[in-house]
């Protein structure tokens, strides 16, 4: 499984963007067979450090990040330093929250792990950001997650700029 920073909007924001596997391997088979490489193995990229943290979602994906001691420390790390982490679909309700990197933030995940989420004020909401916390419910909302990940770093006029051009905005 790997750590991944959504692409699309952040790569035509120009971010410099790594993706580290969890695993032993770089090369990386998602979910629904997707062959992923991976830059770095997460016992490299766990020396680095970041400006933003994104897990992606997907159950298997979610659980095996869960349970690596070592990526739990970088984002503890990463919400320690007041940096950006986010997450979607799963990885909230089972890698953030267990690990109290929901503690007094508003977040949202897939529907069927919001019920495992403890502050469930937002979890309709597609996208929130909530200070240094961005996070989102699925695969249908991993535009606009990475289009608030864009407008955290490269402000809101870079977002909608993209947006525009991804005709992700209605005219």
């Amino acid at each position: 499984m790997a750590i991944v920073l959504v692409p699309g909007p952040l790569d035509q924001a120009k971010a410099n963007i790594v993706v580290a596997s969890v695993g032993d391997n770089l090369e990386i088979l998602a979910s629904r067979k997707v062959k992923l490489v991976a830059d770095l193995l997460l016992d490299e990229a766990a020396k680095l450090t970041y400006d933003l943290v994104v897990l992606p979602g997907g159950l298997g994906g979610a659980q095996a990040f869960a349970k690596s001691d070592k990526l739990v420390n970088l984002l503890k790390k990463q919400a320690e330093s007041n940096k950006p982490y986010g997450a979607i679909c799963a990885s909230p309700a089972l890698v953030l929250g267990p690990h109290g990197l929901l503690k007094g933030k508003k977040a949202t995940a897939y529907p069927a792990m919001c019920d495992k989420l403890s502050d469930q004020s937002h979890i309709h909401n597609r996208v929130v950001v909530d200070g240094n916390l961005i996070t989102s419910r699925g695969p249908g909302t991993s535009m606009e997650f990475a289009l608030g990940t864009v407008e955290k770093f490269f402000g809101r006029p870079k977002a909608l700029e993209l947006a525009k051009a991804l005709l992700v905005v209605r005219q």
